[in-house]
C-alpha cells in the first residue's frame, strides 16, 4: 500500500513488468471495461509495481486504505485475526483479480490483513489515481457497485457454508475450488499448484489444523486424494464433488 510502513521498499520495484503487461492487466478486469482509452491508459502510466516473497505482509487490518491492488502473479490470502491470534482467512486473491477496493473507496482503515501465500507480483493503483478516474468515469460506479456485491455474496456463501456444511463437504468444496483456480494435470490426477499447509487450509475454513488432518488423512488412505510437501492431488474429483454437493 502506498505510505504504508509495513511493505518493504526492496519489493516495491518497477521491475520487469512494463506498462503493455500492466495495462493489459487492468484492462482485462470487468471493472475497468468500457472506460476511455485515455483515462485508463493514464491510470496504468501512474501505477507500480508490488513484489512479495511468500509470507511477506502486503497490509494489516487497521492500515490506512491508499492503493488498489490487481494480481498479475502468486496469491495473497485476505485474512482477519481474532484476540486470541486464531485466523480466518476470507479470500485468496488470484492472478487477474483486484482487491483492496473498500477502503479504498471510504478512506477508511484496512479492514483485514493481506499476505502472500506464494511469491506474488502486484500492480498498485494509488487511491488518488483511482478517485480522480472515477470523477471523469462515472459510469465507473455501476462496476464497482457490482464487485461490492460479489464480495457480499462471497461473504453470505461462507457464512450459509459454515452454518449448514460438515467439516468434510467444506474442505471437498474448498478444494474443489483450488483445483480449478491451480489445478496442474498429471498421471495420478489433479494436483493443486498453490503450497498450503494444513494451518493455511484450516484458515480456509475457519477450523482447527487437527481436524482438516484427520480428514485429509482419512481421504488420503480411501485414495481420494494425496497431501505431499505442501499439494493436494486431487485422485477422485467425483468423490469430492459428491461431498460437497448440498444434501
Amino acid at each position: 500500500m502506498h505510505g504504508v510502513g509495513t511493505m518493504v521498499a526492496a519489493s516495491s520495484q518497477a521491475g520487469a513488468l512494463g506498462a503493455e503487461e500492466r495495462a493489459r492487466l487492468i484492462r482485462g478486469h470487468f471493472l475497468f471495461a468500457g472506460i476511455e482509452p485515455r483515462h485508463l491508459d493514464s491510470l496504468v502510466r501512474t501505477s507500480r509495481v508490488q513484489r512479495l516473497a511468500r509470507g511477506e505482509t502486503l497490509f494489516r487490518q487497521g492500515d490506512d486504505g491508499g492503493a488498489l491492488y490487481a494480481v498479475h502473479s502468486g496469491a495473497i490470502r485476505i485474512s482477519v485475526s481474532g484476540a486470541e491470534g486464531k485466523e480466518l482467512t476470507l479470500a485468496l486473491m488470484e492472478p487477474g483479480d483486484v482487491f483492496g477496493e473498500i477502503a479504498l473507496l471510504d478512506g477508511l482503515a484496512r479492514t483485514a490483513d493481506a499476505r502472500a501465500v506464494e511469491k506474488s507480483e502486484l500492480v498498485v493503483i494509488h487511491r488518488a489515481d483511482f478517485l480522480s478516474l472515477l470523477e471523469r468515469e462515472p459510469k465507473l460506479a455501476r462496476p464497482i457497485i457490482e464487485m461490492l456485491c460479489e464480495r457480499l455474496r462471497q461473504t453470505n456463501e461462507f457464512v450459509i457454508d459454515a452454518a449448514f456444511l460438515d467439516l468434510r463437504a467444506r474442505l471437498a468444496k474448498r478444494l474443489l475450488s483450488l483445483a480449478i483456480a491451480h489445478g496442474q494435470e498429471t498421471a495420478d490426477g489433479m494436483r493443486i499448484g498453490l503450497k498450503l499447509s494444513q494451518s493455511e487450509i484450516a484458515q480456509l475454513l475457519g477450523v482447527t489444523r487437527e481436524a482438516v488432518n484427520k480428514q485429509l488423512n482419512a481421504w488420503s488412505r480411501d485414495g481420494i486424494l494425496t497431501f505431499e510437501a505442501g499439494h493436494v492431488t486431487l485422485m477422485k474429483q467425483d468423490v469430492l464433488r459428491a461431498l460437497a454437493a448440498p444434501h
